[in-house]
């Protein structure tokens, strides 16, 4: 979920500023600019923000986070942007205040916007050297990036088990090869993400002739892949209900996608204390990939709300009081 990269990033982010400029309040929750600093109104310690991004993983893991936050005392609550282009830079400025972030996608994200759309890869399927790298470009940026865990979430790509039947499709080399004129059910910001159009044109000759701006991994985009409408989804490893729509993932034989665990983001100033450090700790070291396809599951295919799946699942950890 989710994920999320998780996920080069640049066409959105002038309009992210403008967006940003006039308040997001219909993105949930009150504006971005009322915010006002995690430690303003609130309760106890202090009011803390979490970001979240517009698919099911990222939703549940910010509840995670929010209850942790708020049984260590916080007041917090959750604001749900559409994308990367959005929350990172509310983060940047202390409208949001911490962030469950993927560390190959933020990383380059962020080396896009210090660097450009075609500067050097800085992620690998390495996971230490990318958090390193990921420190570098986070710090001047003023944000903290928290110890990673091994709870793991790639990007991934599905076609509908007749279609790859019908062109003996089990790799994206395979789709490549196979030549076939392909729309891509994904989001808008698809069209430069490395990870995506550009890397399934240039790493596997993939002709994609247009982006369905659909989501990542919706059920509006799998049913479009499902229905004929396009033939590709942008979905990930943890998508736990491939099955309910007929589709198989393509292998990443290639491997375009990069080393992807989960870890926390936060706003430096805002939120980048000891306390908050340690409680978000505790459910990094626990949390696995098998945890992230089970709290999708309940989402997505249980259609439980992402705050009851989070509850349950915090309980069932021991991580917050019943």
């Amino acid at each position: 979920m989710s994920s999320t990269t998780r996920m080069a990033r640049t066409a959105l982010v002038a309009g992210t500023v403008i967006a940003i400029a006039t308040g997001l309040a219909a993105c949930g929750g009150q504006s971005l600019e009322d915010k006002g600093g995690a430690h303003g109104k609130g309760g106890g310690k202090g009011e803390i923000v979490v970001g979240s991004a517009g698919f099911t993983e990222s939703k549940v893991l910010a509840e995670i986070y929010s209850k942790i936050l708020d049984d260590a005392g916080y007041d917090a609550r959750v604001q749900t942007l559409a994308n990367r282009e959005l929350y990172e830079p509310a983060l940047e400025k202390g409208q949001i205040d911490v962030v469950p972030e993927y560390a190959s996608t933020l990383a380059e994200f962020l080396n896009a916007k210090k660097n450009g759309a075609k500067a050097k890869p800085v992620a690998s399927s390495d996971i230490d050297k990318t958090v390193t790298a990921l420190k570098k470009l986070a710090g001047p940026r003023g944000l903290t990036v928290l110890p990673v865990g091994e709870a793991t979430d790639q990007n991934a790509f599905a076609v509908t088990e007749e279609f790859a039947a019908a062109h003996k499709l089990k790799t994206l080399s395979d789709l490549g090869a196979s030549r076939q004129k392909i729309t891509l059910a994904a989001g808008e910001e698809c069209e430069t993400r490395p990870f995506c159009k550009p890397g399934l044109e240039k790493s596997y000759g993939i002709d994609v002739k247009g982006i369905d701006p659909k989501g990542v991994g919706t059920p509006q985009a799998k049913q479009a892949v499902k229905d004929g409408t396009d033939q590709l989804v942008l979905t990930t490893t943890t998508d736990a209900t491939l099955d309910n729509f007929g589709l198989v993932l393509l292998d990443d034989d290639k491997k375009l996608q990069n080393a992807d665990n989960v870890l926390p983001v936060v706003n430096a100033k805002s939120a980048g204390g000891k306390e908050i450090e340690s409680a978000l700790g505790k459910l990094t070291s626990v949390l696995t990939t098998k945890d992230l396809i089970n709290l999708n599951r309940k989402v997505d295919a249980e259609r439980l709300k992402p705050a009851d799946v989070a509850q349950t699942f915090l309980e069932s950890k021991g991580l917050v009081k019943k």
